[in-house]
């Protein structure tokens, strides 16, 4: 399994930064070759499944991840999403968190494990420079776009 952490400030406040990381679709938008929803719709909860399939032409798969853990921001107070990777082909799991930063800014923490079936544990170091890359683009797209 491969681990990685992405940590930005942003200067946004924290139901802004929690509203821009969680709202699902949008992250299709930053990943290549890649379409997300969820189901339900909304709102998202506990329960919630987050389906990003990813691919082209015959060799499409889908990543389905479950929400586990839905604790939005209230009062000030921090707010953290877990999702549990379910699918056939990616497995792990997922954090998404937004705190109090310097300044007035949001501190957003993204924590993740990943892990590709079938893929000899040899390929973690590039399984996860690779995840630290594509999912660091991501965060940067979602926080700066509202």
């Amino acid at each position: 399994m491969a681990n990685f952490l992405l940590e930005r400030t942003a200067p946004l406040p924290l139901d802004e930064a929690w509203r821009r990381i969680t709202r699902w679709q949008r992250h299709g938008d930053t990943v290549p070759l890649t379409v997300v929803r969820a189901v339900p719709h909304e709102p998202t909860r506990e329960g919630t499944l987050v389906v990003a399939r990813s691919g082209v032409g015959p060799l499409v798969f889908d990543d389905p991840m479950e929400v586990t853990v839905w604790q939005p921001p209230e009062g000030g107070a921090a707010g953290m999403c877990r999702l549990e990777k379910r699918g056939r082909v990616v497995l792990g799991w997922a954090e998404l968190e937004v705190r109090p930063g310097p300044g007035g800014r949001t501190r957003v923490i993204w924590r993740e494990e990943i892990r590709v079936r079938f893929l000899p544990s040899l390929f973690d170091g590039a399984v996860g420079r690779s995840s630290r890359y594509v999912f660091g683009r991501a965060l940067n797209h979602l926080l700066r776009r509202p």
